[in-house]
């Protein structure tokens, strides 16, 4: 396979050693810095390998402009067409053909071919470039790969490149023995300068006033501006067009048309570019002509919220990996400069964090569930999905109908799995024939999933791209893509009449019902504003498709209004009535009706005549969850800090009497005891403590007693008690008695079997402390002597002899 001569690159001593690695290797790791040549040199290298005759080899790019670009350098590097050798595939766009052996694949599509192909029949190797971007999807395509790997396919190359990697972190799940190669990069020398700007400054502002700068430095060639978000790049873009600047003014983004993307990247013949960016030009293909950098050092990345449901956008400084890579721009082709809008002091952390740590997991947990593991653990993942995240995904998936209880797909879930969309938007499209509106749900889910801003409400939208498509290319493409897969004709006369009907379907937790103007609670049971002026402030039910949680109340950014007929048609589940009995802390009882409701949302209620005994009883045990200091008197604490020493001494025998776990459990150990309650005020009055000791057996509750015994008997013959409260928080139990009542007390008391020393408190005859001690034979020897000066004249009465570890102990005065 003959490739045109090029320049020599830092990758090529390399690849003898990388071919032959994996002639005996089936793992990976190539750390290639910036401007290497990796991601076009190395897999047209090993289409050439032994291992590699008659299959395919997948190169994996987390860009869509990325991938096509490095398709297109690395056909003309063998003097051929896209789509002959080396071609590329991506969602609704592909060149590839029947002699096709190198496909440049973004992320959806790799984890497409895991899916509809376990086997990867006819795929040799699969090399993930720019991993270091640490996706969800490039997460876990890894992992599906790993297990195919391990499982069936121990011939399936696997390699993993960038130029930032966390070496230490990827052999640990691909296996400390897998090979690492590593080299330098082609980079010119690059001068680096720092132009922090003042809170005072619009970001924009400040990015202008460095490209001015730049501009006017004469060995500036393109320059190249990275900004956080898309209001960012439109705000400058403007404001350099509007300029006297002689530039060629290019904005780039993902969503923009692939087409724009490309051209944005185009050299231009006579003027030097600006082009205006976000991360997508980070890393992966060089941008021809570049050698200015302009880096504000910020990114905006979604943060998924457990707690809410609800994802938050933030802007954040990048890690110190991304603004490497972005410094390494400016210096692919030739000596470069590089401007950070931010100060040398400013510190950085080393990589970011993988966006499996902070996204909505629901796409995952709906793959996941498709290759038909049911936890993740199942799977080998260099970052586990967080249990939270994963918790509130799997709820997410069982309200919507993908999941049954044990977590496999149902049969609406295996329909939604094969839209190559958001769950949420994957079960409209399977639902929207119950309205005979697949053809507007496909219509609307290029919407929904675009990236484009839509002003105003989605239904004006819709009405615009039916009237004019041609103005929106890609919103066209997408419906194009969707209308097909449904075997549908795309016409662009259609009714709106059932758009609210697809949302709910999609948002179902998010249906709103309004609680004051602007205010409406969401069926998950969280509060969502509006402002008092828009259109849908004073609607009695809305759906919520845009919600970002700032703060304690979540912000509705786009909504569309729903009937409660509608609402109901949708779910016919909430036309049956419930019993509901709630404790009231308002009015001190209980609260009972009959409701008609939707998660959290009650359409309609009316007053129960009769109360059934299960029903209380589930109430009043929600009314002590929520009122829990009633149960955890100080009987029950005591009781509580004995378990926890046992269970500290012995670890795995001794059942779990925490908070939580009695709370968890009180329909157990508490319910049997409360039949014919109706009230609070009785459930208040239950002896708690005889209850809990009621579940150990006769053999448990008698080794409890001797192993923590509630008292110890002093030498003065009375009584102590020992308070196991401080057990609660990890420290030793305490036992308080007046000093006189220790003398001759030897050593200190023990429990748990001589496991634990009790921590004395010796009092006063005023009872306060006067020496706190888990030593008493030391104290006697060291301490007391000082005790004994200070005291006896202050309590005469009281004995203090000269030695107390043979004197008598009493709880009396001299003179009794």
């Amino acid at each position: 396979m003959p490739i045109q001569a090029m320049s020599t690159l830092p990758i090529e001593q390399h690849l003898t050693a990388i071919q032959v690695a994996l002639d005996v290797h089936n793992r990976l790791i190539l750390v290639a810095q910036p401007g290497a040549g990796k991601t076009t040199r190395v897999p047209l290298t090993l289409l050439n390998s032994q291992w590699a005759k008659g299959q395919k080899v997948l190169l994996l790019e987390p860009r869509r402009v990325a991938a096509r670009l490095a398709a297109s350098f690395m056909a003309a590097q063998l003097g051929e067409p896209i789509g002959k050798t080396v071609g590329y595939r991506m969602r609704g766009d592909s060149k590839v053909g029947p002699y096709t052996r190198l496909e440049v694949v973004t992320q959806g599509v790799l984890t497409r071919m895991l899916q509809d192909d376990p086997l990867l029949d006819g795929v040799a190797a699969i090399i993930f470039d720019e991993f270091h971007e640490r996706s969800i999807e490039a997460d876990l395509g890894l992992a599906l790969s790993l297990d195919i790997q391990q499982s069936i396919r121990a011939d399936l190359r696997l390699i993993v490149m960038s130029a930032t990697l966390d070496v230490a972190a990827l052999t640990s799940i691909l296996g400390n023995d897998t090979l690492v190669i590593e080299s330098t990069g082609r980079e010119f020398p690059i001068e680096t300068y720092y132009r922090p700007f003042s809170s005072d400054d619009a970001l924009d502002v400040a990015a202008y006033r460095v490209v001015n700068e730049a501009l006017a430095n004469v060995n500036s060639h393109d320059v190249l501006v990275i900004l956080p978000g898309v209001a960012e790049i439109t705000r400058l873009v403007k404001t350099l067009e509007n300029s006297a600047l002689d530039i060629e003014v290019r904005a780039l983004h993902g969503g923009m048309p692939i087409e724009e993307q490309q051209a944005a990247l185009a050299p231009h013949e006579t003027r030097q570019r600006v082009i205006v960016s976000t991360a997508i030009a980070e890393s992966s293909v060089t941008v021809d002509g570049v050698n200015v950098v302009i880096d504000a050092g910020l990114e905006r990345v979604p943060l998924f919220q457990p707690r809410t449901g609800l994802t938050r956008l933030t802007t954040r400084r990048v890690n110190r990996a991304s603004a490497d890579q972005r410094r390494g721009r400016a210096g692919r082709q030739q000596p470069g400069i590089c401007y950070r809008l931010w100060s040398r002091e400013q510190p950085l952390v080393a990589y970011g964090e993988p966006e499996i740590a902070q996204a909505d997991l629901s796409r995952l947990a709906l793959e996941i569930a498709m290759w038909g593991a049911r936890s993740p653990d199942e799977l080998v993942w260099m970052t586990p999905p967080p249990n939270g995240a994963w918790q509130s995904s799997q709820a997410l998936l069982r309200q919507l109908g993908i999941l049954d209880s044990a977590g496999l797909l149902t049969p609406l879930g295996k329909q939604s799995a094969r839209w190559p969309l958001e769950p949420r938007l994957a079960v409209m499209l399977s639902k929207a024939a119950s309205l005979k509106a697949v053809q507007l749900a496909c219509a609307l889910a290029a919407l929904l999933e675009g990236r484009e801003r839509v002003s105003g409400s989605l239904r004006d939208a819709l009405a615009q791209r039916f009237i004019q498509p041609s103005r929106f290319p890609q919103w066209q493409r997408e419906t194009k893509r969707l209308t097909d897969m449904a075997n549908l004709l795309v016409t662009h006369k259609m009714s709106l009449e059932p758009l609210s009907c697809l949302l709910a379907m999609a948002y179902p937790d998010r249906i709103g019902q309004l609680i004051s103007p602007g205010r409406f609670k969401l069926a998950n049971g969280k509060t969502a504003t509006l402002s008092n002026n828009h259109p849908l402030a004073n609607t009695p039910y809305l759906v919520a498709v845009s919600v970002e949680s700032a703060t304690s109340e979540a912000t509705i950014y786009q909504a569309e209004p729903i009937t409660l007929a509608a609402l109901i048609n949708i779910y016919p589940a909430t036309q049956h009535w419930e019993d509901r009995i709630t404790w009231s802390d308002t009015q001190g009882k209980l609260l009972g009706e009959a409701v008609q409701r939707h998660g959290e949302l009650v359409l309609a209620s009316r007053p129960l005549a009769e109360l059934s005994v299960e029903a209380v009883q589930q109430a009043l045990l929600q009314a002590l969850k929520q009122r829990s200091t009633a149960l955890f008197n100080g009987k029950v604490k005591q009781l509580q800090g004995r378990m926890a020493l046992l269970a500290s001494a012995y670890p795995d025998v001794w059942p779990d009497w925490s908070e939580c776990a009695l709370l968890e459990s009180s329909d157990k150990w508490l319910a049997p005891y409360m039949a014919g309650m109706t009230r609070f005020s009785q459930l208040e009055k239950m002896p708690f403590h005889t209850y809990l000791m009621a579940t150990l057996s006769w053999d448990e509750r008698s080794r409890f007693e001797r192993l923590t015994p509630p008292t110890i008997t002093a030498p003065s013959g009375n009584q102590a008690s020992i308070d196991y409260a401080p057990c609660l928080i990890g420290r030793p139990p305490v036992l308080a008695l007046k000093l006189q009542e220790a003398f001759g007390w030897q050593d200190t008391p023990v429990v748990a079997d001589g496991h634990m020393p009790v921590v004395v408190h010796l009092l006063s005859p005023a009872k306060r402390p006067l020496q706190v001690t888990q030593d008493l034979r030391s104290f006697w020897l060291n301490g007391y002597p000082e005790v004994r000066k200070e005291m006896r004249g202050r309590y005469p009465k009281h004995p203090w002899p000269e030695d107390p570890l043979t004197a008598q102990a009493t709880a009396f005065t001299k003179r009794r």
